[in-house]
């Protein structure tokens, strides 16, 4: 099977043309790639198919083989991939995912995409629809105990579930690995959630480190970034562009109240192209890939 291993901002997927490979089992298939020692190494898979709604499909796989609405990172690379090895000669496209059809600006420089601009539609606050068991219509600074502690979450989809921390601590200090499990597996998301945890540093800048739901921390989340940003905007605590700084790089986020949209802008990067030989048979156990890398 052929592959190309990219990353937006670090969060680095393996990209396969679903036009020419053929994967029978993406979940297992997913899991074998993304496993760091014994496969090519990534946060998860993401096929690029063709499409009967729009120009391209993006079928992503979380490290764990669960199936992921959206990925905002990924579908940058998405953009990249597509444009650079010549599947469209397009700078303007839209591609299809679980959480709607998405429309991109690629920004091309010596032929190559360098950076996109992706129109990531409207934040869902309705707890229903995220989903969260909160008793109210929205979680938005209501208080949640995870072990043992208090915290301060905003709850907001962009086409997958997020929960935001703004914390006056350092996040670079905050035990990621040991609180973010239990974020993620909590009751009150039926669906699991992705958990960023966030400083303000200005009006201008936000610091934020994510725990993704099946990958674990990752180096960026676009549509984590997003959700971060749209919750300090709606608390007034920055502007309404901001530049969220994430451990494998920075993304420019923009929400435009008035039409109720989030823009994100970001690199994409292209690492190599290779090729693997899947197992005929998946070893199948019940360790999530990401509590063995972790």
């Amino acid at each position: 099977m052929r592959f190309t291993k990219m990353h937006g901002c670090g969060n680095d997927y393996v990209y396969v043309n679903g036009s020419r490979e053929s994967i029978q089992d993406p979940s297992s298939a997913a899991r074998f790639l993304s496993d760091r020692h014994f496969g090519v190494g990534s946060d998860g898979l993401i096929l690029i198919n063709p499409s009967d709604k729009a120009d391209f499909e993006m079928e992503m796989y979380n490290a764990d083989g669960s199936r992921g609405e959206m990925c905002g990172n990924g579908i940058r690379c998405v953009a990249k991939f597509v444009y650079d090895k010549g599947l469209t000669e397009k700078t303007t496209i839209t591609v299809e995912t679980l959480a709607g059809i998405k429309t991109l600006e690629l920004r091309v420089s010596g032929g190559l995409v360098q950076s996109v601009r992706v129109d990531m539609g409207s934040p869902v606050f309705d707890c229903r629809q995220i989903p969260v068991t909160f008793p109210g219509k929205q979680m938005l600074d209501e208080p949640l105990e995870v072990d043992g502690s208090i915290f301060r979450v905003n709850c907001i989809s962009m086409g997958n579930p997020h929960c935001v921390i703004f914390v006056d601590e350092d996040v670079r200090a905050i035990d990621l690995p040991r609180v973010g499990p239990l974020f993620e597996n909590h009751a009150i998301f039926p669906k699991r959630i992705n958990t960023e945890f966030a400083n303000i540093i200005d009006r201008g800048h936000i610091r934020m480190r994510v725990w993704e739901r099946g990958s674990g921390e990752t180096m960026a989340c676009g549509t984590g970034a997003c959700a971060t940003a749209v919750a300090a905007i709606l608390a007034n605590r920055c502007d309404e562009s901001v530049e969220l700084q994430l451990l494998g790089g920075n993304l420019q986020i923009e929400y435009d109240k008035e039409a109720d949209k989030v823009y994100m802008t970001g690199p994409a990067t292209t690492v190599y192209d290779g090729e693997i030989s899947l197992p005929d048979e998946f070893e199948r156990d019940d360790v999530k890939i990401y509590e063995r890398r972790s």
